[in-house]
């Protein structure tokens, strides 16, 4: 079912000509105003009736009309409006909402539980299919959002297991926007636009953070090691290439290893090294 307009007309116009025609029929009423009391009556009785047909739209709202079941349109005119009286009216707030699911435990794709649990920003923007499609409008965004999050969660890594893998924990964006996708999907039979969709918690599972904590550190440690290293074999090189440009000493290969060896130690090591001086001969 579509959103369609409702049919209404402006309340203080309609005020104003009930008001010009109640006054004659009151008017009617007395035998010296008037030769037709009952005509005045009758005209009263229906301008009092069609009383019934006001209403106030307030900002951000709509109304949904119904007539003996059918759905006959949509008011989203703010003010104060007017429409058959017969026409059934249910409020229904357009304003942009915040949805915060609960801490939901999932498997990523690697079989690691994590815990997860995301915001999701949301607004009605088709009042018929909000009010005609679904049972209860806030309970499908809510139920829904949380099947999408579970879905999403289970088809991602917590961590990259390559360097252009798409993983939970370090592409935040990028997750956000398949997120926000996949609730627009399961929501779009509802009427309901998502503005926005963020992951407001990820972690571990608590029978395994422990263990996933250390082999983080470990990866941090192999990676902050690979760097060292890197940087030691620079030196290295970059010093036996001074040593030879400026012939500061001649060494052969034996006493080349030698160096690289020190050297290397002293780059590398946790602790800091103590120097030997060598006073003797130059081997």
């Amino acid at each position: 079912m579509t959103e369609k307009t409702g049919f209404s007309l402006n309340g203080y116009l309609v005020a104003l000509v009930l008001l010009g025609i109640i006054v004659p029929s009151v008017a009617s009423l007395s035998p010296v105003w008037g030769p037709a009391p009952w005509f005045g009556m009758s005209v009263l009785v229906i301008c009092l009736g069609c009383m019934a047909g006001f209403f106030m739209v307030q900002p951000n709202q709509a109304k949904v009309m119904t007539l003996f079941g059918a759905y006959v349109g949509s008011v989203k005119t703010n003010g104060l409006r007017w429409t058959i009286p017969f026409f059934m009216r249910k409020n229904i707030s357009l304003r942009i909402r915040n949805f915060e699911s609960g801490k939901i435990k999932v498997n990523d794709n690697q079989g690691n539980p994590v815990e997860i649990a995301t915001i999701v920003v949301w607004s009605v923007t088709d009042t018929a299919e909000a009010v005609f499609e679904v049972d209860d409008y806030e309970s499908f965004v809510s139920i829904q959002s949380e099947s999408a999050l579970r879905n999403m969660a289970s088809s991602y890594p917590y961590d990259p297991q390559e360097e252009e893998d798409i993983a939970l924990r370090s592409h935040p964006q990028k997750i956000s926007d398949i997120l926000k996708q996949e609730i627009q999907d399961r929501l779009n039979k509802a009427g309901v636009t998502v503005h926005e969709a963020r992951i407001s918690h990820l972690a571990y599972a608590q029978e395994i953070a422990s263990a996933m904590l250390q082999r983080q550190q470990a990866s941090a440690i192999v990676a902050a090691r690979t760097r060292i290293v890197e940087g030691a074999v620079g030196m290295v090189e970059m010093a036996l290439e001074k040593l030879k440009e400026q012939n500061v000493v001649e060494l052969d290969e034996e006493r080349k290893a030698a160096m690289v060896s020190n050297l290397l130690v002293v780059l590398c090591g946790d602790k800091h090294t103590q120097p030997v001086i060598n006073a003797g001969s130059l081997y």
